[in-house]
């Protein structure tokens, strides 16, 4: 659910977005708010975010058997990689919103605060909406999550002014959709967004922005860190057992390229560079899992 309404809502703010990337941030002393981008920004915003939702209430609720509003605990479910993608939403939703204030002028300090909301804002409707569903409900966990990603965007930009461990996302196909597909996705489209034993999300970290200018270090490499975890079918933990299928945790480390490196003047490139720099590139990668011990993978996606 919410890598669907990531997936809409990160389009939508794309389109809005100048195809910049290149600018350099604005000194708030000397920033001039742009009224009518501000305006541009608000309306669209406005529009497109109450018209998805209303396409996602239709979509995904409208058959669904309602009840008052309350509370689930899914903590335990999917080895949290549920949580990881809320994470991972909310930080890039939030990371758009700021950049897109900083476009439209508005103060730097104000533009990480109120921009770094947006992951936030965009999260909690679906919550309140999963809050009146019979078969589940709203999730204090995915809150938790989401609050915890557009902090980790803002933190960083209050404190360095850019992003210099950035959230990533990448996927493989592996056998355990076959094994439910309604649930784990028939399509390839639908696989990347339900099958976690595919997912793996990683902190990337542009190792050369925390070394002096004068360091040989390369600036476009960088070193990730991932999480991901495998054999989960149904999302109890008891019943995934019972069924013969082992879930385990996988962890990850792996190079990679800061994207955000190789900004230029070309506005179409930079917005590309942009947009790429929340997916893992396929790398070499070492695995450890409990089951397997330690691994090597020399290409890993």
């Amino acid at each position: 659910m919410s890598h669907y309404l990531f997936l809409l809502s990160l389009c939508a703010l794309t389109f809005l977005q100048p195809l910049s990337g290149s600018a350099a941030i604005p000194d708030s002393a000397t920033t001039v708010v742009n009224k009518k981008r501000l305006v541009v920004l608000g309306t669209g915003f406005g529009v497109g975010y109450t018209s998805l939702l209303v396409s996602l209430n239709k979509a995904w609720y409208q058959d669904q058997e309602q009840t008052g509003f309350h509370f689930f605990n899914d903590n335990r479910q999917w080895k949290q990689m549920d949580k990881a993608g809320h994470f991972w939403g909310a930080f890039h939703q939030s990371r758009a919103g700021i950049d897109l204030l900083r476009w439209a002028g508005v103060p730097e300090k104000k533009a990480i605060l109120y921009g770094g909301l947006t992951g936030i804002i965009l999260q909690t409707p679906i919550e309140i909406f999963d809050g009146f569903q019979a078969d589940y409900g709203a999730s204090v966990g995915d809150a938790f999550a989401n609050t915890v990603g557009s902090a980790a965007v803002m933190a960083q930009e209050l404190a360095w002014r850019e992003v210099r461990i950035m959230p990533k996302y990448s996927f493989r196909t592996t056998p355990y959709a076959a094994e439910r597909p309604n649930v784990l996705g028939h399509t390839l489209a639908e696989q990347a967004l339900k099958d976690y034993n595919g997912q793996t999300y990683w902190l990337s970290v542009n190792v050369g922005d925390f070394l002096s200018e004068e360091s040989n270090y390369p600036k476009w490499l960088s070193i990730a860190v991932g999480y991901g975890a495998e054999g989960m079918v149904y999302n109890d933990p008891e019943l995934n057992k019972a069924r013969g299928f082992d879930a385990r945790r996988q962890f990850y480390l792996s190079p990679d390229l800061n994207l955000m490196h190789f900004k230029g003047r070309s506005k179409v490139l930079n917005t590309t560079l942009y947009l790429l720099s929340i997916i893992k590139i396929p790398a070499p990668a070492l695995e450890y899992n409990r089951a397997d011990g330690l691994s090597f993978h020399p290409v890993y996606f």
